[in-house]
């Protein structure tokens, strides 16, 4: 594959050494292994061959791939994310942790921790002690991908729509060009987000190494929203009351309650009256 080909990736990643499943684009994997999410869309990644985005291991080994070749690789940990370094474990005693934590009841074994501003993983806590691992969740592990190549991106409207949707998840961006300047409509739903500026700096970055994108114009149309005599948003407030958290997986709500800095411990039962409650 030549490097800067944008390209769209079926992948399964897996530990190599357990067998789990880490991560998929195929839902038919994410059923098979008991890890789908009905809320979460199952389609191939867009990446641009060689840029960098990726893992080293498998940037090289799309660098020698064919479109619609099946593919399975195992990636030593010094070309994923690297070896364990044992100078990114601390242990502290449980009452500093325990100032840096707004509700204790959320500190569980293997759940996310912010110590002066570095994020770690809590990986033990007893003895008035804690210890905090701020490697990458995935150091030390040997990495097994099997990926497919579905396709190269030729169309440059296409390569763009493409590339503003892996930076955003956004797929209703209206694109105009002159040249190789290029006018973006932004999509409604990002003109709320409070990272909206973060994004438009990176997609910018992203279509001038991709493209080569000369001038990039971002155009926000504010559309008048229903609003409830309160002043709050009638439909989002009727989404969050209406919704059965009973419909979701349990891998869904894990994630919910991890978003949430929850213990993800206990049955489907316990998730949601954790949720319910928080």
């Amino acid at each position: 594959m030549e490097e800067g080909s944008i390209i769209h990736v079926d992948y399964d990643l897996y530990n190599s050494d357990s067998g789990e499943l880490i991560e998929t684009t195929r839902e038919d994997v994410a059923k098979e292994h008991e890890m789908h999410q009905e809320n979460r869309p199952y389609e191939p990644l867009v990446c641009v061959v060689g840029s960098g985005q990726l893992i080293q291991g498998f940037e090289n080994s799309l660098l020698e791939a064919e479109v619609g070749k099946d593919i399975e690789i195992e990636i030593a940990p010094v070309d994923a994310y690297g070896e364990k370094d044992a100078n990114m474990i601390e242990t502290i005693s449980i009452d500093k942790l325990l100032r840096y934590v707004r509700d204790p009841k959320s500190l569980y074994v293997g759940g996310p921790v912010s110590i002066d501003g570095r994020n770690g993983i809590l990986s033990y806590l007893a003895a008035g002690r804690a210890r905090i691992d701020y490697n990458h969740p995935m150091a030390g592990r040997t990495l097994k991908y099997n990926y497919r190549i579905v396709s190269v991106i030729d169309d440059k409207e296409e390569k763009v729509k493409a590339l503003l949707k892996s930076n955003t998840g956004l797929d209703d961006f209206e694109v105009e060009f002159d040249g190789d300047d290029i006018s973006i409509t932004v999509p409604q739903q990002m003109l709320f987000d409070t990272n909206a500026a973060m994004i438009k700096f990176r997609m910018v970055t992203t279509l001038r190494d991709s493209i080569g994108a000369g001038k990039v114009s971002f155009i926000e149309v504010h559309e008048p929203r229903n609003m409830t005599p309160e002043g709050t948003d009638e439909e989002e407030d009727n989404d969050a009351a209406d919704e059965d958290l009973s419909k979701l997986t349990v891998a869904e709500l894990k994630q919910r309650c991890t978003d949430a800095g929850l213990a993800t411990s206990g049955k489907k039962a316990d998730l949601i009256e954790r949720l319910s409650n928080a």
